[in-house]
Order: C-alpha cells, then structure tokens, then sequence
C-alpha cells in the first residue's frame, strides 16, 4: 500500500512543506529519489511523481523549495517565485543542500542512497545539485535548463547524470545541450544525455498544449523518458 503524508522542514527560519511517499510492504530503509518541483513550485503534479516513484521501492520526495504557503497560481506568480532563486544560484544551491541534508536522516532514508529528478526548472535545481560535487548517486534532468552558474565552488561533478532532453526546445536549444556536455565531461561526469525528436519544452506535462511556442506534451517522449529515469536508477542503487 502506498502511503502519502505532508512533510514539514526548516531552512534557517523558514518553513518548507513537502511531500513523502513510500510502499508500506517494503521494509527498512530505502533509496530516496527527490523531486523538484517546476517553476510553479511543489504541487500534484511532484506528488504524483513521488507516488511512482514509491511504487517502484524509493522513499519519493516532492522538495518544497519556496517555503509553505507559498505556490504560483499563475505564471506570472511564478516567474517571480523562480527568479528569486533563479537570479541567485548560490542560495539555490544552498538550499537544496539543505533539503538534502533533512532527508538523510529520515527514518526510511537509505543516506547513502539518494537520487534526484526535476521537470523544467526543476531540471536545473537537480543539476545544479551535482555541480555542488555532493555526494548523492545521481540526478535526472527532464526538459531542463542547462546554463552553468557563474562561480562554481565544485571542479567536480562525481554524481551520475542523465539528461531528458526534448530536441525543439525552445528554452534549452541545442548549443547549450553540447556547452552542458562539455561541463560534463569536463568535470569527470558519468553522464548521458537523451534527445527526443519532434520534442519540445514540458514534453511530460498532459496540460502543456501550445505547440507553436515549443512547449506541448509528447506522450511518446514522455513514457520512453519514464522509462529510462527507471532503469537508470535500477542501475545507480
């Protein structure tokens, strides 16, 4: 049986609501695959993920990266929730860091582990995670975001990656995908990347429908996408 409860944590002073899920039937402590959220911040759409997740045997985690309370209902809302980490990507690394430091010592966390996907924005969290050279066993970037931050602490990237990558997206066109691959290789990565054809930005969002600007639903990239996330995990833990 899957159970999903409300997860609370503190950053500093600042309250954060995320979600758990794990099966019940399995016992012990497990892997935790992390989700970060889009840029409208931790919704269904995350807990859902962290429910899938949880029926293949992971401890799913829908990350809360905003604080409690505090969701996009629009997207202007949240361009504006994003860019206050966006625009400082020290502070986003910090504070996934942070949120990776909570759920090690959960009850059902296996610390050594972890895993991390993300969906659009959330792609980028997830990468700029393994450029942080933490220690966490690999991450999943689906139609992500591929600019490096300036100033990189970490020469290193020792967590595996796998990229998700719709080939017409507007919003990571192909030169930044090989600028990303470069970073990668560049920084001793096990890394892949995947590009789907006819494929654009938020290939994995049922809601996503305007293919003229580049950002609709594939079901076809979205479920072989699924499909490797799986059997990259099955490979890292």
């Amino acid at each position: 049986m899957i159970k999903t409860e409300k997860y609370l944590y503190k950053i500093d002073d600042t309250t954060y609501e995320g979600y758990l899920s794990w099966d019940e039937k399995v016992k012990g402590k497990r892997p935790v695959v992390m989700i970060a959220p889009t840029f409208r911040g931790q919704s269904e759409f995350e807990i859902t993920k962290a429910e899938e997740l949880a029926e293949m045997g992971y401890l799913g985690f829908a990350v809360d990266l905003y604080g409690q309370g505090r969701r996009a209902s629009t997207p202007e809302v949240a361009t504006m929730l994003m860019n206050e980490l966006n625009n400082n990507r020290p502070l986003l690394r910090a504070r996934f860091l942070s949120v990776l430091e909570e759920i090690k010592s959960h009850a059902l966390a296996d610390p050594e582990k972890i895993g991390a996907i993300g969906f659009c924005f959330g792609g980028k969290c997830v990468l700029d995670l393994a450029r942080t050279g933490t220690s966490i066993n690999g991450v999943v970037s689906f139609h992500g975001i591929y600019d490096a931050p300036d100033h990189l602490e970490s020469t290193s990237i020792p967590a595996s990656v796998l990229v998700l990558h719709g080939w017409d997206d507007p919003l990571a066109h192909p030169d930044s995908t090989v600028q990303l691959a470069n970073e990668l290789t560049r920084k001793g990565a096990e890394w892949q990347i995947l590009a789907f054809g006819h494929t654009g930005h938020a290939f994995t969002n049922p809601n996503a429908k305007d293919e003229k600007g580049g950002m609709f639903y594939q079901p076809l990239s979205n479920a072989r996408s699924w499909s490797k996330m799986k059997s990259f995990f099955e490979e890292i833990f």
